[in-house]
């Protein structure tokens, strides 16, 4: 699933952008919002691949909010002034869509959103693969980087603009977001089941309903699994079934 934002000033512009989205099974609406600001928080509580993005806006405009981003999803920009658009590309936007927006065109720039999208993660997990086979990575916490093997690592945990890696002998804080992070695990070792959520798969004691049992200092700690991510998790457990 592709995690998907839209960002526009006026409804009636942002209820047609989500009937578009819904339309498009391989997009996952996870946030509609009002002005730049809304669409910062999103940015900061969710995982976003792509935005939606209105350029005139009150207060900052579209290309003055992407121009503030410093690692900014893929951007696909909507606006009914059509003098923008070679600033828009300039920025690297994926495609330029004229309001009144067609369904037609609101598809092409969606496929090619969506390839690029595919095209990033491959290239991520190429990037984990060659960097491998090393068993440990290095945080950034409390002004120096300390090491964290994998095998000790017991679940990872996102608030905002933090994870904690949780451990048997503690915790470590730091200052990345899930997102970051998630692209330098190796994938065979850590499965993301939540938003907020990532867990070493070897210590997944049990899967209940929409939770996942790990042993955290002896005590059973319950972990949610997201709707998005529990097709995969599921498809996981059934390949090792006996």
């Amino acid at each position: 699933m592709i995690n998907t934002i839209i960002v526009d000033d006026e409804p009636l512009a942002l209820d047609v952008l989500e009937t578009y989205v819904e339309k498009m099974p391989e997009l996952n609406l996870v946030k509609r919002c009002s002005n730049a600001f809304e669409a910062n928080e999103a940015l900061k509580e969710h995982d976003v691949d792509l935005m939606f993005l209105d350029i005139q806006m009150p207060q900052l405009t579209g290309i003055d909010f992407l121009k503030s981003l410093t690692h900014p999803p893929l951007v696909v920009f909507t606006t009914a002034y059509s003098n923008y658009a070679i600033e828009g590309f300039e920025l690297n936007a994926i495609d330029y869509l004229l309001k009144p927006i067609s369904l037609e065109r609101f598809i092409k720039a969606a496929n090619k959103s969506i390839e690029q999208v595919e095209l990033r993660r491959k290239e991520n997990a190429a990037h984990v693969d060659m960097n491998g086979p090393e068993d440990f990575t290095f945080v950034k916490a409390d002004k120096k980087y300390i090491k964290v093997k994998y095998s000790e690592v017991l679940y990872i945990e996102g608030l905002k603009d933090y994870v904690i890696i949780r451990m048997e002998k503690g915790r470590v804080i730091t200052l990345q977001t899930m997102k970051s992070l998630e692209v330098k695990l190796p994938s065979k070792m850590f499965k993301r089941i939540h938003r907020s959520y990532i867990v070493n798969i070897d210590q997944i004691q049990a899967i209940l309903g929409n939770m996942v049992e790990v042993i955290e200092k002896g005590q059973v700690k319950h972990l949610p699994i997201g709707k998005n991510y529990r097709e995969e998790l599921l498809a996981l457990v059934n390949s090792h079934k006996l």
